[in-house]
């Protein structure tokens, strides 16, 4: 805490910490502190130029140019699941991934991609796989080849999915959502051991089990002729969650979950899993990657024409123009996923109208709508919002700094006054006196002349120690 002793001339500053009084022992102490001060407070000012984004009308042009061009890619080349170009690429790239995975593991590379499958279904054999074809599934409501990945919870690619498929694999169950009810099947598999000694390696064993069925779901089922049923997008399968995690606490699965579910596996059925969903996310990516790069770019650019070459360094260089952390940067990212997000939807809901005559499809606009994208948006949006009230702390810090600024120019422009007019430092040094001697007599003679020389009234010094110890006492005369 500082407190200024004002009495009809300025004396210098005095700090109190903890019950302990010091003083600034010269003029040129206190000069050093104070314009110390006076950096701070101006960093604390600049600072904020930091917080707020940079773009000029050029960056903002690019950022939604990118959105455009991406948007366009996602319209004409993503589309929705059986008319996708890039989607059968994808289609194709999973598969290998698929099968390196299987050589992993110990496949013998003899055979096309189902072979591969199949290698890792039998490897990777779980009990809750019913098809509803002639097994224990078949009792399960319309529970066949073409939803049981949807409808199975072990299947789903979340984290209930997971202890789901830990539970069945300890308690020889089966659980599907069917119909907005959570059902259970006992003793699902009566051939079926999970293996490991102790609960820990049983436990590892089934997270084993579990990544390792899905990977050879992801690419559909070795006996599939087509395309096949991968596994579900984690996004969609969390509406099985929301149904088993309701039965479970007894609580009602109103009517909106059960629709939501019900659309969810409409467009599962119609080819929108996990491999469609990453198609999605290549123009999100795309996005990404082109806007960090322009940004880098220009920035990159303004290095090298305002530094001279002896100042280059790679440190300055990549502080000029990382593209991660800077807020320029990330209001660009917002602009390009906007605009991405706006052409979408656009696209989207008009042919949505148009496949049903003048009527909305929401079937249609769930296989169309980029959720990749959408989340991504709501990603930089949260980013946003959360920069407003970082920037708004710190203004109200910086509003604070300038008027702190004020007084310690002021006090700054005493001391200088006072520097110019008096050499005190040998008198000033009477502080110092106090705290490493007991020469109280020589210290009181300093403190004294300096009293003087400062021009106070002379019944207002105090000469001797019984004065000071008068004055602290409250008996001031």
């Amino acid at each position: 805490m500082s407190q200024a002793i004002e009495t009809a001339e300025l004396i210098l500053e005095m700090d109190v910490i903890e019950d302990e009084s010091t003083f600034a022992s010269s003029i040129e102490i206190a000069l050093t502190a104070a314009e110390n001060e006076m950096q701070s407070f101006k960093e604390t000012i600049n600072s904020i130029q930091i917080l707020r984004p940079n773009c000029d009308k050029l960056d903002y042009a690019l950022a939604a140019s990118s959105g455009v061009l991406c948007g366009i890619m996602d319209i004409f080349l993503v589309g929705k699941p059986g008319e996708s170009m890039v989607g059968d690429v994808t289609d194709k790239w999973i598969g290998n991934r698929t099968a390196d995975f299987a050589r992993l593991c110990g496949w013998d590379d003899k055979g096309d991609t189902s072979s591969a499958i199949r290698f890792l279904e039998k490897k990777f054999k779980i009990l809750y796989d019913q098809r509803g074809a002639g097994d224990a599934g078949s009792i399960v409501y319309d529970l066949n080849p073409t939803n049981h990945h949807f409808k199975s919870l072990g299947h789903n690619p979340t984290l209930l999915g997971l202890f789901i498929s830990i539970v069945d694999q300890f308690t020889n169950q089966s659980h599907f959502i069917s119909g907005g009810e959570l059902i259970s099947l006992q003793n699902a598999d009566g051939k079926f051991e999970l293996q490991g000694n102790s609960v820990p390696a049983k436990l590892f064993s089934g997270f084993v089990n579990w990544f390792g069925h899905l990977i050879s779901d992801v690419s559909g089922s070795s006996g599939s002729k087509y395309r096949g049923m991968g596994i579900p997008s984690p996004f969609w399968a969390w509406t099985n969650d929301i149904i088993a995690i309701k039965r479970k606490l007894n609580v009602p699965v109103s009517q909106f979950d059960h629709t939501i579910n019900e659309l969810a596996l409409s467009i599962y059925k119609q080819g929108y899993d996990i491999r469609f969903q990453a198609t999605q996310a290549i123009p999100v990516f795309i996005n990404e990657t082109i806007v960090r790069l322009l940004y880098t770019t220009r920035r990159l650019v303004k290095y090298y024409k305002k530094t001279e070459k002896e100042e280059r360094s790679a440190s300055a260089m990549w502080q000029a123009c990382e593209p991660f952390s800077e807020p320029t940067v990330k209001r660009m990212l917002t602009v390009a996923h906007g605009t991405f997000c706006m052409m979408d939807l656009g696209d989207t809901t008009i042919k949505s109208f148009r496949t049903r005559g003048g009527n909305f499809n929401i079937t249609e606009f769930s296989l169309r709508l980029n959720i990749v994208g959408i989340g991504r948006f709501t990603i930089s949006l949260y980013g946003e919002t959360k920069q407003v009230f970082v920037i708004r702390k710190a203004e109200s810090e910086a509003q604070f700094a300038r008027k702190e600024i004020i007084i310690v120019e002021n006090y700054l422009n005493g001391l200088s006054l006072l520097s110019e007019l008096y050499d005190d430092k040998e008198l000033v040094n009477f502080v110092d006196d106090f705290k490493k001697s007991d020469m109280y007599v020589q210290a009181f003679q300093k403190s004294v002349q300096l009293a003087e020389l400062r021009k106070v009234p002379d019944n207002n010094i105090l000469k001797t120690k019984s004065d000071i110890d008068s004055f602290f006492g409250g008996n001031r005369r």
